[in-house]
């Protein structure tokens, strides 16, 4: 049986942090009961759930492990194929467990379609195709559906199709996540029906009657203010919505560095947040050629928790957007907290986050599933 025990831990459970206590691990999982086996001396150190990014591309080991190094325990990609890729990186022990979009849907002339999609069965034109192509991804493996929006006209999926896909994603049980990076794709994300949409408009925010609807209808918001500032600095304030989140897609609209439309971005946060609408932490991580900003993996999910607090979220708020929330809207029962029954997703971490949210920046120990992540 492996078994440890984690004593002298303040805990945050997933919800508030606690006094020193001990934290029992058996099989992988979280016990209730006597400690067993080796006792771990945590020192007063903060011990945190799993962390989980809400907004992953992962293509390789070594961009899982990164994640796991870091303390980001689950990964949920939003785009990845073949599917015998995605099958390849999960399940194994001590690091980072992945769930996956698969193939996305796109339109047939948006800036995904030009620089990043090229498989010809990702574009989808008539909202008859939509039942098939939704029965193709879950076949293949997909835990969620993935549409991206863009802005009218920007020749991504028409709204009926969007809509079709969405309506077959929810007869089968499956949740659909928008991409929207413009505040017109917000829209049509919202339109759509999306059950979790992911980026924030850069350049103008969201429309305020989007947010109403989004907290009316429940939806979820996965900002990944990471990516967005970096494409505001790399772009500047003006051009058209492009690739993952781009706007724009070549070198030429290129700025000298200033924040550009960041601040629409921050203001769509600060609306979700106020609304009540669920914020949860994604990066957008990928390490993709001819992305016009590539996001780190693992240690990006901290600088995603820095900027949600400047956005308004509280620290406790933050890392609940990163550990409880996205297991609860991602139907992943089996962790984001830590409580006997689940997952020994486990980040020991130096200092208080509640009293400075860099703190989780300072990694000491993770564990996966109760398998210590060991850095190569």
């Amino acid at each position: 049986m492996n078994a440890f025990a984690l004593v002298n831990a303040r805990v945050f459970d997933g919800w508030r942090l606690t006094e020193p206590a001990t934290v029992v691990v058996e099989n992988g999982l979280i016990a209730s009961g006597a400690a067993r086996g080796e006792r771990i001396d945590a020192r007063g150190a903060v011990l945190l759930p799993g962390l989980i990014d809400g907004h992953v591309h992962v293509r390789s080991a070594r961009a899982r492990d990164a994640l796991a190094r870091h303390g980001v325990t689950t990964g949920l990609d939003m785009a990845s194929w073949p599917p015998e890729l995605s099958a390849s990186l999960r399940g194994a022990p001590g690091t980072a467990d992945l769930r996956s979009a698969g193939l996305p849907a796109i339109g047939p002339e948006g800036p995904h379609a030009r620089l990043l999609v090229k498989e010809p069965e990702a574009v989808v034109t008539d909202a008859r195709e939509a039942e098939g192509w939704v029965a193709a991804r879950i076949a293949e493996g997909a835990d969620y559906v993935k549409i991206i929006m863009e802005a009218p006209g920007g020749g991504g999926l028409e709204a009926v199709v969007a809509k079709a896909i969405v309506d077959a994603a929810h007869a089968r049980g499956r949740q659909v996540v928008a991409h929207a990076a413009s505040a017109g794709a917000y829209t049509m994300a919202v339109d759509s029906g999306a059950d979790v949409i992911t980026h924030c408009p850069r350049g103008a925010a969201a429309d305020p009657a989007d947010v109403t609807r989004m907290r009316a209808e429940g939806r979820v918001a996965v900002p990944t203010l990471v990516m967005m500032q970096g494409l505001a600095r790399f772009f500047g304030a003006q051009g058209a919505d492009g690739a993952h989140g781009a706007h724009g897609a070549g070198g030429a609209q290129r700025a000298s560095g200033a924040p550009g439309g960041f601040a629409g971005s921050t203001a769509t946060v600060a609306a979700l947040h106020a609304a009540g609408v669920p914020v949860l932490a994604g990066t957008d991580a990928n390490d993709e050629p001819g992305v016009p900003f590539q996001v780190e993996h693992g240690a990006s999910l901290h600088q995603e928790l820095r900027l949600l607090v400047e956005a308004g979220l509280s620290p406790a708020e933050a890392l609940r957007a990163a550990t409880s929330l996205p297991a609860r809207h991602f139907s992943l029962g089996d962790r984001g907290s830590v409580e006997p029954g689940r997952r020994a997703d486990l980040v020991l971490i130096d200092g208080d986050p509640l009293a400075g949210i860099t703190a989780t920046e300072h990694v000491l120990r993770v564990w996966c599933a109760g398998v210590e992540h060991l850095a190569a």
